[in-house]
């Protein structure tokens, strides 16, 4: 399958750029929603900023920012006019696209057999407003997920296929990113619609616009944007230059996949046992980890039952429990499973790294664990093992 039926891939460029004005950004809104798209974006809510539906631009947090560290997230108004002036969402837009919980089918009792119903939500059609880059080749990575190898999840795709994607580009940088290093940011490179720079200058408030897709360009056309100036370019331009130069973390990935597996015995390991409590934190709030469990229910009565899928974690015990045993008991054992797959094993099995540098589990992990100086200190000490535990 060519992944980018899905969302065609463009080169990020601001050449052939568009001006949209701030109060123009509602006609986008409103554009979108003609042609039958829920508007879903940032808006703040529970003292966090969340993705949701927004009906306009009133529902954006403009003047909102967030801070973010190991083990520490708050949201801050900083009274600036911008309405993207935050680094990320606790939430990731997989949610949109691979619910945390789905119903698959029903059944319903008909004399000595069963009716079946099947679920189907893939002719939803979502507009994602404010998109991240980092998040942006998280959906590109889960696509080869759901696409790949035999079996494919067709309510994905199909969700997948009725999205319309406006990035943003990074205004800032948090202490926790390092997108610079995964190669995913703080530009969009690819599989958007629409990509916005956001400049905020004085009074003066705009933003550069690049179009990814033939229906990209359709969109801006129709609201009239106008063509940006060589200077408005280079203003966007120096907005995504003094982003790249703010990100401080990184993470080597020379030869990671191969340094991980021959290091499965690493004291390290150990040593973060310690530390993790195995949460899952960091499994719910990743934009590409897909792990899943299904239930089924019945009621009482035995005429109805249904089966559901819902989001799963490699830290919970069960999650290794099979016929004979639990073979991953140990928190050590668990959080190398976590770390491993989405660095080393991911690569194996779908030729990508399954890490873009979002830095959300650093973020939301309680205790602050940072897979970054988790690599860095393996990295540092490598001791190579002849067989894995």
């Amino acid at each position: 399958m060519n992944l980018f039926l899905v969302n065609p891939k463009s080169d990020f460029t601001m050449d052939n750029s568009f001006r949209i004005d701030q109060e123009n950004l509602q006609h986008l809104f409103t554009t979108l929603q003609k042609r039958g798209y829920e508007t879903v974006g940032p808006t703040l809510a529970d003292e966090a900023i969340v993705y949701d539906t927004i009906a306009s631009v009133e529902d954006l947090p403009v003047g909102w920012t967030d801070e973010v560290g190991p083990g520490k997230y708050r949201v801050a108004n900083g009274g600036g006019l911008s309405s993207f002036g935050y680094t990320l969402s606790p939430q990731s837009w997989k949610r949109f696209l691979y619910p945390p919980t789905r119903k698959l089918f029903s059944a319903k009792k008909n004399g000595k057999s069963f009716e079946l119903t099947q679920e189907n939500d893939g002719e939803k059609k979502h507009a994602f407003i404010g998109v991240r880059p980092c998040e942006l080749s998280a959906i590109l990575i889960q696509d080869r997920v759901f696409s790949s190898g035999e079996y494919h999840d067709d309510n994905y795709l199909a969700l997948r296929r009725n999205a319309f994607i406006v990035a943003v580009n990074c205004s800032q940088a948090g202490d926790n990113c390092f997108c610079v290093s995964m190669k995913t940011g703080p530009a969009a490179k690819d599989g958007y619609d629409i990509a916005l720079t956001e400049v905020v200058d004085g009074d003066n408030h705009y933003y550069v616009a690049a179009s990814g897709t033939e229906k990209g360009r359709e969109i801006l056309t129709e609201i009239g944007a106008a063509t940006a100036s060589g200077n408005e370019i280079a203003e966007a331009e120096n907005v995504v230059r003094r982003t790249t130069a703010e990100i401080g973390k990184s993470l080597d990935t020379r030869g990671l996949p191969k340094l991980l597996a021959e290091n499965l015995e690493h004291a390290r390991w150990d040593d973060v046992a310690k530390r993790c409590l195995t949460c899952g934190n960091c499994t719910m709030v990743c934009p590409t980890c897909f792990c899943s469990t299904v239930e089924d229910t019945t009621d009482l009565s035995g005429q109805t039952a249904g089966r559901s899928r819902r989001w799963d974690s490699c830290f919970t015990m069960d999650f290794a429990k099979v016929s004979g045993g639990n073979f991953r008991t140990s928190a050590k054992s668990r959080y190398r499973q976590w770390l491993t797959h989405k660095l080393s094993s991911w690569v194996e099995q779908f030729g990508i790294s399954g890490c873009v540098g979002c830095g959300r589990c650093i973020t939301w992990c309680p205790v602050g664990i940072d897979l970054t100086a988790e690599v860095k200190a393996i990295r540092g000490t490598k001791v190579k093992q002849e067989k894995g535990g």
